[in-house]
């Protein structure tokens, strides 16, 4: 283990001990996020999101802060994302069980905050695939995009406020991985089960999982990097 695994180590301890340890600091926790959701969810994702990326580069490339890395466009664009994620998960979680009671699945849209049973399953699975075939996708190729943005500016925040040259980076994106790993397999395989987790999850606690997440799709993502 390196001097910079050691640092990484402590740096995530630092972040989420005092909620396991000073009651006071998780019942603040809990308060902020029940009357400002949108809000915590840029806080969630711009850290645990860009942490999961810097352990991806980790893998990728052996430097968990390389030369261009961008922390804080990084940490400012997945804040923005992880808005959007919650977002999402709001408008999934209420319209698919509405779908499914109109399907004949009498109950359903309560069914995710009732105790757990093989309907609640089904609900959340639903609710995942739904979610994750139509939200995710355009997501992930959002965010490779916002990466490319940033990597074309070398990591400096200015990338910020340059406009994105959405035709060009788009045209340049490697489709190959993005649909034989990151949408083909990630999804179905990963996010489809992973986000039916989420779900089963009382409301408070999905997006925090599902940022936590984030550091399993820097994960992957490094190794999508690697398949190039």
């Amino acid at each position: 283990m390196k001097r910079q695994d050691i640092g990484f180590i402590l740096l995530v301890v630092a972040v989420f001990l005092p909620f396991f340890l000073i009651d006071s600091v998780y019942e603040w926790y809990k308060a902020f996020n029940s009357a400002h959701g949108m809000i915590m969810s840029f806080i969630k994702f711009a850290v645990l999101a860009t942490m999961g990326e810097m352990l991806g580069s980790r893998i990728s490339s052996g430097e968990y802060l390389p030369k261009g890395f961008g922390m804080i466009p990084r940490m400012v664009v997945w804040g923005i994302l992880g808005m959007g994620i919650n977002m999402a998960m709001i408008i999934f979680s209420k319209g698919t069980p509405i779908f499914l009671e109109y399907l004949g699945l009498q109950g359903a849209s309560t069914m995710l905050d009732g105790p757990f049973s093989a309907e609640k399953v089904l609900v959340a699975f639903s609710v995942s695939v739904a979610m994750n075939s139509i939200f995710a996708p355009v997501f992930m190729t959002l965010h490779k995009i916002t990466d490319t943005h940033i990597a074309r500016y070398n990591g400096s925040v200015s990338a910020l406020v340059h406009p994105i040259k959405m035709s060009e980076i788009i045209s340049g994106l490697n489709w190959k991985v993005q649909w034989g790993f990151v949408f083909k397999k990630t999804i179905p395989l990963f996010w489809y089960p992973a986000h039916t987790i989420t779900f089963l999850l009382p409301s408070e606690l999905r997006v925090l999982f599902a940022a936590i997440l984030g550091v399993v799709l820097g994960v992957l993502l490094a190794v999508a990097a690697k398949k190039k």
